[in-house]
């Protein structure tokens, strides 16, 4: 059975990887998150890319049939750089083009976007959006405390609140009508996020989209595979340490067993 491959600069695209699992049971799936470079956002784009090449190769050489980039900064810094090396070789999906999709069809008026600095100063997200939809307002927000608080632990309490109420109580996001949540930490504080708008702003991220791309693109090239659930799931990361593997369980849903393999080794 040929896999999907899923990859990330750490460990938050496993947020990615559970939704296919869920929606798509019959499917095996790679996972390679690039810890030793993490975080992608401090390294200039011709690293992420050539960060993002080397793990394409790799995910080829394990014989994966599609690959999703589960990185909002690969998708931003390499996505055309990989699009343009492995065309004809393996079909590609980020997890920005489904999220804009899903909410560029809703013809709102103003939304937002917030996500890591990397993220929010390529631009990406506002450029596909206004392209989809060029009356669109698009206010975004760089909130680099989300991803240490989530990886910390701090979610559902005090402290995740008032981190959250800091940044999205600010003016600018006062009339939005949706949210994006355009990193793939986020939806582990998205309920958070949806009581503090109080259920007014619709809030979006990438996992579910991501997970119905990769559905429909293996339906349309007849590769979607048939069968029992299956196990034969594998988590490689290239730099191995006890906290990566105890933080597994909050961004997949379950435990997991991290391989250490470094490809650059």
């Amino acid at each position: 059975m040929q896999p999907i491959g899923v990859f990330d600069s750490g460990i938050g695209g496993l947020t990615v990887a559970h939704a296919i699992v869920e929606r798509l049971p019959s499917e095996s799936l790679i996972y390679y998150g690039d810890t030793a470079h993490l975080p992608y956002g401090d390294k200039s784009p011709a690293a992420i890319r050539q960060y993002s090449v080397g793990i394409v190769h790799f995910l080829l050489e394990k014989g994966c049939k599609l690959i999703v980039v589960a990185c909002n900064t690969a998708s931003s810094a390499a996505f055309d750089t990989l699009n343009d090396y492995f065309r004809g070789r393996v079909q590609l999906i980020t997890v920005v083009d489904p999220l804009v999709r899903a909410v560029a069809a809703q013809n709102y008026r103003k939304v937002g976007v917030i996500a890591t600095k990397a993220t929010i100063q390529s631009g990406i997200y506002e450029q596909q959006l206004r392209a989809l939809d060029p009356g669109l307002e698009v206010v975004s927000l760089a909130t680099p405390l989300l991803v240490p608080m989530i990886e910390e632990g701090f979610i559902h309490n005090r402290i995740s609140n008032d981190v959250i109420e800091s940044y999205l109580g600010r003016p600018e996001f006062a009339d939005i009508e949706a949210l994006l949540l355009a990193c793939t930490h986020y939806p582990l504080i998205r309920p958070e996020i949806e009581a503090f708008f109080g259920g007014k702003v619709a809030v979006y991220d990438s996992k579910e989209v991501t997970a119905r791309a990769v559905h429909e693109a293996l339906s349309r090239h007849g590769l979607l595979a048939t069968g029992a659930r299956s196990e034969a799931h594998r988590f490689y990361v290239s730099d191995h340490t006890p906290s990566f593997e105890d933080t597994t369980k909050l961004f997949y849903g379950a435990e997991v067993h991290l391989e250490h393999l470094n490809i650059w080794a």
